[in-house]
């Protein structure tokens, strides 16, 4: 692990950078970490990497770009994010959190560049609009765009949720503002990698609903004051519907409700790839592995916690 807390303004630096630090997680993201670094350098001070052993060029190629690197084991996202806000150093007056496959449009970086130091003292959270691109097309119906999100806080205002899928962050206190224009998330790598990723997300995913199901876990939360009425709309929707709806026949029910309801249809061969495998193929998985875990559990005479640690491999 490299630690470094001098600030500096490395070659190429926007030398009006604002008081914000930016938290990247990252493994293996030497395709991206290049482009997500430069675009926050448009308005941030500080990037911090936290890293989860990456065995390709992250951190060569991080560091090469001034930022800050740490190493830690991955649990999960929430736990990793919430890491890094409470054990790395950060003196910014606003910390943000970042995906590496994301990057900044010049227009946010404007609009950040312009605002934030502007905010009132009451204002201790900035909601952002993200734009989804799936093999090279912009997804815009099916309910997709825009995708709001807690993007940056106050430093020492807030923290992750500890949840296992669909964490936001929660404000300790204030109210928030949204901003205009839009950061991209583009991943390029292939649909085999893809599809990978989202079997590992899909065993998250079950971890969240059995808990919705089983109160397995400690709750850990953002108010509802501190989610927007976005946020608060799906997680309702998640918790007092989708969750109670047959398994595999509410998978098909939200294809259907996205694809066609939300004119999913109209973003192109991209599109139907998109929001049949997000939408369909992911969810289906999900109920599949939900669905063999608790036929574990009942054949074996076991709790359903020590059902998922064998079928899924998660300690809880």
């Amino acid at each position: 692990m490299s630690i470094s807390v001098e600030k500096y303004v490395p070659e190429g630096r926007n030398t009006m950078s604002q008081s914000i630090t930016v938290i990247v997680l990252t493994f293996n993201e030497e395709k991206h970490i290049e482009r997500c670094i430069k675009s926050l350098q448009k308005f941030a001070r500080d990037i911090v990497i936290v890293d989860s052993f990456s065995t390709d060029r992250t951190k060569e190629i991080a560091e090469s770009l001034g930022a800050r690197f740490y190493q830690n084991k991955w649990v999960n996202y929430s736990s990793q994010l919430n890491w890094g806000i409470t054990k790395v150093p950060i003196t910014t007056d606003w910390t943000m959190r970042w995906d590496a496959d994301e990057y900044a449009t010049d227009e946010l970086a404007d609009e950040i560049n312009a605002k934030i130091g502007t905010l009132p003292p009451a204002i201790k959270g900035v909601y952002l609009k993200r734009r989804v691109y799936f093999m090279g097309r912009w997804i815009k119906r099916g309910g997709y765009y825009p995708t709001i999100l807690l993007r940056i806080w106050r430093t020492g205002h807030g923290l992750c949720e500890e949840r296992w899928m669909d964490e936001h962050i929660k404000l300790t206190d204030g109210d928030t503002v949204l901003f205009d224009k839009d950061f991209i998330d583009e991943n390029l790598n292939h649909l085999t990698w893809w599809i990978a990723k989202h079997n590992s997300y899909a065993n998250r995913e079950a971890v969240d609903l059995f808990n919705i199901k089983y109160n397995l876990l400690a709750s850990d939360e953002a108010e509802a004051l501190t989610l927007d009425s976005q946020e608060k709309g799906k997680r309702k929707l998640k918790e007092n519907f989708y969750s109670r709806l047959p398994l595999f026949l509410r998978a098909l029910i939200y294809w259907k409700y996205r694809y066609f309801l939300k004119l999913g249809f109209l973003d192109g061969v991209p599109g139907l790839i998109w929001h049949f495998l997000q939408g369909f193929w992911y969810r289906f998985l999900v109920d599949a592995k939900i669905y063999q875990v608790e036929r574990y559990a009942k054949d074996r005479g076991v709790s359903v916690k020590e059902a998922i640690r064998e079928v899924l491999g998660i300690e809880l």
